[in-house]
């Protein structure tokens, strides 16, 4: 499965991600899928420019779908950059984590860094970069032998996996997560969920060029309603 444009412009580009495709290149990249290496295909000012990795402004995981904008020109790159950088970019994610989360509201305010003993792993972290996570709970499922909760998440920060370390943090990692939900877990998981249940469902942010508001959303994906019906069938019935 390919990305797909959702919208763009002289100045930016929205891009659908799927699952399983790596954001930036690098050399342990190599016979993966790089959206990356897929923009530098493409016609526009930026997009076989290494330095401003083909406009792209932001990631995500290589196994969390969803939105992700890229720029056209260095002016539109150094403006999304800077939005992104005074937190005037508003995202929602969707994820679905082990347990029942309660309140059905709330904060997550944690630092995550990069681990001192894991160089390859990132967690909370006393004096690492300040994170924060707001959450809302969209609904609760319960199977017979434990309890799940789907979530809105709206991060104000975008530090490196930091939905993934604040969830896991507060006791509910998200389903099929191998690094933060551990290995039994996310093997278990993925018998009914096939990859990490992890989607940004909504962006929106000012225009580089004009400074209208804009906002784009993208829906659930077929796997991760997949996974959803998968756990309808595991629920109690009455």
């Amino acid at each position: 499965m390919e990305p797909k444009i959702i919208f763009e412009d002289e100045s930016i580009l929205i891009l659908d991600k799927p699952s399983g495709w790596i954001t930036n290149s690098a050399t342990t990249t190599k016979n993966q899928p790089v959206l990356q290496g897929w923009l530098s295909k493409l016609d526009y000012p930026l997009s076989k420019d290494k330095e401003f990795r083909s406009g792209i402004v932001h990631r995500l995981d290589k196994e969390t779908s969803g939105i992700l904008v890229a720029a056209k020109t260095k002016e539109a790159f150094e403006n999304l950059q800077s939005q992104f950088k005074e937190r005037r970019v508003e995202k929602i994610y969707v994820a679905l984590v082990h347990g029942k989360v309660e309140p059905s509201e709330g904060k997550i305010e944690v630092p995550v860094g990069r681990l001192p003993l894991r160089h390859d792993r990132f967690g909370v972290l006393p004096g690492g970069r300040e994170a924060e996570t707001g959450y809302k709970v969209i609904g609760y499922y319960d199977t017979k032998s434990e309890k799940f909760t789907l979530l809105k998440l709206y991060p104000k920060t975008g530090r490196t996996h930091q939905i993934r370390i604040h969830l896991k943090y507060i006791g509910h990692p998200i389903v099929s997560d191998e690094f933060y939900a551990g290995r039994k877990t996310a093997r278990n998981d993925r018998k009914w969920s096939a990859r990490l249940f992890l989607h940004a469902k909504r962006i929106s942010f000012f225009h580089p060029t004009d400074g209208k508001e804009l906002s784009f959303e993208s829906d659930l994906s077929e796997d991760l309603n997949g996974a959803l019906k998968n756990l309808d069938h595991m629920r109690e019935k009455p």
